[in-house]
């Protein structure tokens, strides 16, 4: 059934949310205590901030300066040590997504009030960032206790230390405060229209508990719906992903066609594929196939833990994003080629930085025509008769 949406005039509607953001290790950046991390931190902080995260706390700028990463200004080093014990007490009642110390051992010695304050943040899950020359590694594990994490000076462990657990979040952040013009719910899929684009869910149980919140929805604006990602309500979470695709997914995007998933053929170690798709047995044909319902030959979910680990591509289709597997699959297939694929993928470069190498998902060309199959109950693979499938991948040296 079809709904017109109007601009937003009420509260979001209660969700199934968890009780505060995922858990994270406290971090420290281990290295040479020649050799200064402070760019490198200054670098990933920045990434997080501009992907629309809360910061706090200060990086060390030059001998005498520091740089506050909650407002981009510098102070006097002297002055740093105050004004960080502050930003950090106002981190912990602000419930900060990352807070970073720069130089942890001098930070500890000139700011005790600083590190206690720390402490009782660790001890509630809020992510603490620092780095500790070689010789502190002692002191580091003292502080953080068995869950601090030592991480190496690279990017790519940083983004793996922050964890794809907060991929749906950040997806959120992205999406426009827009007008949604409409939702479409059929018997298994969602479509979403929003005033760039439009976007498609899977509904992974029969949507009777979703059609009387409808007319709630339709006064809802798009990022308003993107945030119901957050929910554990998987029909909620359904309609959050939708939305999130209906920002990303814009009509006008250019990309290459086809889903990308061949970029991963050809390469070292063996591939897995969570999702069996189309073509399948052409691109991949020793590929380990793992399905909810596996077909002779075919691995139950459970298999993940076995046979993710190691691999050297995993080919996933895009209801791991909906069911919420994804982060999972992204934390047992470190180091692998990834592809997310299928209608319901979000076309979002920022997924790159979790360790999705190739995105392959859905522009609609006619939300008209879609609107109509979505709600007749067509199967997914007659929507390319309403848009194109295309690809990004991700081309980027992180350093």
């Amino acid at each position: 059934m079809t709904a017109l949406m109007t601009r937003p005039r009420i509260p979001t509607i209660p969700i199934l949310e968890p009780a505060q953001a995922p858990w994270i290790r406290p971090g420290a950046v281990v290295h040479d205590p020649e050799c200064s991390v402070d760019d490198l931190l200054a670098r990933f902080a920045g990434q997080i901030r501009e992907h629309g995260f809360q910061l706090a706390g200060y990086v060390q700028q030059g001998p005498e300066e520091l740089l506050d990463l909650a407002t981009g200004r510098t102070v006097r080093l002297d002055q740093g040590m105050i004004a960080a014990a502050r930003s950090l007490r106002f981190a912990m009642r602000d419930d900060a997504d990352l807070v970073v110390i720069s130089r942890f051992a001098a930070a500890r010695k000139a700011a005790a009030e600083v590190t206690a304050a720390v402490a009782d943040g660790i001890s509630q899950g809020m992510p603490v960032l620092t780095s500790i020359g070689g010789p502190c590694i002692g002191t580091w594990r003292d502080f953080a206790g068995p869950n601090g994490a030592m991480l190496p000076p690279d990017m790519t462990a940083l983004w793996q230390w922050w964890g794809p657990e907060r991929l749906y979040r950040d997806l959120a952040l992205g999406v426009a405060d827009d007008d949604v013009r409409r939702v479409v719910c059929g018997p298994r899929w969602l479509m979403i229209e929003g005033v760039s684009g439009a976007g498609l869910a899977y509904l992974p149980v029969a949507p009777k508990e979703l059609i009387p919140k409808l007319p709630l929805l339709c006064r809802l604006s798009l990022r308003q719906l993107a945030d119901l990602s957050r929910s554990w309500d998987p029909l909620e979470m359904a309609v959050g992903i939708a939305a999130i695709n209906a920002h990303y997914n814009r009509f006008d995007l250019e990309a290459p066609p086809g889903n990308g998933a061949g970029h991963l053929s050809g390469g070292a170690g063996r591939v897995v594929v969570i999702g069996a798709f189309p073509g399948l047995s052409e691109v991949f044909p020793n590929a380990q196939v793992i399905e909810a319902s596996p077909r002779p030959g075919e691995y139950p979910t459970i298999a993940m833990d076995t046979l993710l680990p190691g691999c050297g591509a995993a080919v996933v289709t895009s209801s791991a994003l909906i069911n919420r597997t994804l982060p999972r699959i992204l934390r047992l297939a470190p180091g692998a080629r990834v592809a997310l694929i299928g209608a319901a993928t979000p076309l979002a470069a920022r997924l790159h930085r979790y360790g999705v190498e190739v995105l392959g998902g859905l522009i609609v060309d006619n939300p008209n025509g879609l609107a109509s199959a979505v709600h007749a109950g067509a199967p997914p693979r007659d929507f390319i008769r309403f848009g194109r499938y295309v690809h990004l991948n991700d081309e980027r040296q992180v350093p």
